[in-house]
């Protein structure tokens, strides 16, 4: 069985996104790029939502640095509304069952999963005790008046076993975890 990744960027007030700032937040980070292209699991097929699609499919056609890498990519589309067919080289649409198809995928694939974005696919995944790492990068910017798409929002509690850090471009952390879904607060 393979194994799936959750894949985060965020701000360091956790956000995935804010109004007006470029892909990235703005922040040329060239090790951090350059990791990006050179890691072993860049060519691993990509899950992610349809919000998510629109938007990596809009900064890859428009060369938004970190992208053009993905065009190669295996890239399954969950939603339920997009059409047929979707116009993001090796994207194939998936409007069954996320939990059922990612099990389905994990037990069939030759090559781990890994997400890109989609908050709620991933909350969805981890819930359902699909994920085996999870990978977040940090970047140095607090986006309180402008973030949105607050990443752990309606997550359940998760306790995490530090596997891997690292730091790009003296700015930029990238931890990894194994993830541990908690029924209850520890010492309750």
């Amino acid at each position: 069985m393979q194994t799936l990744t959750i894949d985060f960027i965020i701000s360091l007030d956790g956000y995935g996104a804010a109004e007006g700032w470029p892909g990235f937040w703005g922040i040329e980070a060239p090790e951090y790029i350059g990791w990006l292209g050179e890691s072993p699991e860049k060519d691993d097929p990509l899950l992610m939502g349809a919000t998510t699609y629109r938007l990596m499919s809009a900064l890859t056609a428009g060369g938004e640095p970190g992208t053009g890498m993905l065009d190669g990519v295996q890239k399954y589309v969950f939603s339920s509304t997009l059409q047929h067919p979707l116009t993001w080289a090796n994207s194939t649409l998936v409007d069954s069952d996320a939990i059922e198809f990612v099990r389905t995928l994990k037990e069939e694939s030759d090559r781990p999963l890994r997400t890109l974005g989609s908050v709620a696919l991933c909350r969805s995944l981890l819930n359902a005790g699909l994920v085996d790492r999870y990978r977040v990068g940090i970047f140095p910017v607090i986006t309180g008046a402008t973030g949105r798409d607050r990443i752990f929002d309606g997550y359940p509690d998760v306790r995490l076993d530090l596997v891997e850090a690292r730091t790009f471009d003296n700015r930029i952390q990238l931890l990894e975890y194994v993830p541990t879904v908690l029924d209850a607060a520890p010492g309750a």
